[in-house]
């Protein structure tokens, strides 16, 4: 798999996400093209666990259509702080195994691409994204106050603002350009929600919690130019990654 690139926008669009004037606007229900699909996740890392070739560490599961067939699937980690996690718990339980594989960071633009090229090979490599378990119990606190309490959440949780009054999505104000925030960490769009709050005591703004995999499944299909607005905010541990990333480049003498 191939290792990160182009991270500088990453994090000038989250400083925009952070730091730019908040309001609320209508997401009406033009599908995207894949090149832009990849574009919107390009910048969101995610961690994979791959051996020293880059080859993914891959599990065999019994195929959902057909349970007499299985279908290979590779694990990629929300949180790099959880695939490091996963590949210590290996190296204990299979050493073999676990001291043979690494943490490796790649765009979830790169994986969203891959997967979608597996689709037409018979027998083709399935990602399956694996989420921080602590952004999941919040998830599923929104869902069980949304009346969902007896569906489980599902996916990876990607949390959105709404203002209750219109039904119109938190929007970010940035150099004159509107941008809807989906945040992996609910921690963060509550501290936009705060602000929010601050300038308008009377709003009665409510934080939604969708699926990842449910909003790409929508930036394909949905016809809603109101979807190019969408920017995925990574987490503050991935932000921090890509800030060492970003220190690291600045360090690095030109070759």
């Amino acid at each position: 798999m191939k290792s990160l690139f182009r991270w500088g926008t990453t994090l000038s669009l989250v400083a925009s996400a952070l730091l730019g004037s908040v309001s609320a606007e209508n997401l009406a229900a033009l599908a995207l093209t894949e090149e832009q699909v990849r574009e919107k996740l390009r910048p969101v890392p995610v961690f994979a666990v791959t051996d020293n070739a880059g080859s993914p560490l891959v599990a065999s599961i019994p195929d959902q259509q057909d349970q007499k067939k299985t279908t290979s699937v590779a694990g990629v980690f929300i949180s790099q702080e959880d695939a490091k996690a996963f590949v210590q718990r290996l190296k204990q339980e299979n050493p073999e195994l676990g001291n043979k594989v690494k943490v490796v960071p790649v765009s979830l633009g790169e994986v969203h691409e891959q997967n979608q090229k597996n689709r037409t090979v018979a027998n083709g490599l399935n990602f399956a994204y694996i989420p921080n378990q602590q952004q999941v119990k919040q998830a599923q606190a929104i869902w069980n106050q949304n009346g969902q309490e007896k569906k489980p959440f599902q996916g990876v949780p990607l949390f959105v603002a709404k203002e209750a009054s219109n039904s119109g999505y938190l929007t970010i104000q940035q150099n004159g350009v509107s941008s809807i925030p989906f945040f992996f960490n609910k921690e963060q769009l509550q501290n936009i929600v705060n602000r929010y709050k601050q300038q308008d005591p009377n709003s009665q703004v409510k934080i939604e919690v969708v699926p990842l995999e449910g909003v790409i499944q929508t930036l394909q299909e949905s016809n809603d130019q109101q979807l190019e607005k969408i920017v995925l905010v990574p987490s503050q541990e991935s932000l921090k990654f890509l800030q060492s990333l970003s220190q690291n480049q600045l360090q690095r003498p030109n070759q």
